[in-house]
């Protein structure tokens, strides 16, 4: 799709988003890659980092409240990286939460989700919300990929409109999956530091 290969070469001359891909390597297993979470450009830079053939089924989770406005940021969300939306305001929320992240995996594409649910000016991510646990307990199959995004917290922080031009790295760290009886703190904790030792 040609919006698509726009959004990724506009992301990689503004933040480079290169691979590195340490502890895994491409696959076309469904997956799930986690990441820290730093700027509003993670999803885009994470994506693009992705070769060609697995962004077509990979489709990064997004905050409703700011991607699902319509305008530019909708149309990128829509019609770039086919975002699945996730509504942050527990006021609008109907049903359970990860129902459309369920549905996509249900229909077979990859994810790519923040686990620590918002932005953060660190260095290293902070705890994990049970999300993630909830999806490796009801689709052990998938593989779930740690991933880390170097310098986006400088390149795009918090408040800022327009990105500085630095290189950014992605990191592809373990596969992990939930063990048997493994408790949900555990796993949580598991991932998170799978994400810390790729900074």
């Amino acid at each position: 799709m040609i919006t698509s290969r726009v959004l990724v070469g506009l992301v990689r001359l503004l933040v480079g988003a290169h691979a590195r891909w340490i502890s895994s390597t491409p696959s076309s297993a469904q997956r799930v890659y986690f990441a820290n979470h730093s700027s509003h450009l993670d999803a885009l830079a994470l994506w693009s980092a992705l070769p060609p053939a697995l962004r077509n089924s990979t489709r990064p989770v997004a905050a409703r409240d700011y991607w699902g406005k319509g305008g530019v940021r909708g149309f990128i969300a829509d019609h770039g990286f086919r975002a699945v939306y996730i509504e942050r305001d527990i006021a609008k929320r109907e049903g359970d939460p990860l129902q459309p992240l369920m549905d996509a995996l249900d229909a077979g594409d990859s994810l790519i989700i923040f686990p620590e649910g918002t932005r953060s000016q660190e260095r290293l991510p902070q705890a994990f919300k049970a999300g993630l646990y909830h999806l490796a307990k009801r689709y052990p199959q998938a593989e779930f990929v740690a991933v880390y995004l170097d310098t986006l917290h400088r390149s795009m922080p918090k408040g800022s409109l327009l990105p500085v031009p630095l290189i950014c790295t992605v990191r592809f760290g373990r596969v992990l999956h939930l063990q048997p009886d493994e408790e949900k703190e555990t796993f949580l904790q598991r991932a998170r530091e799978a994400v810390v030792e790729l900074a």
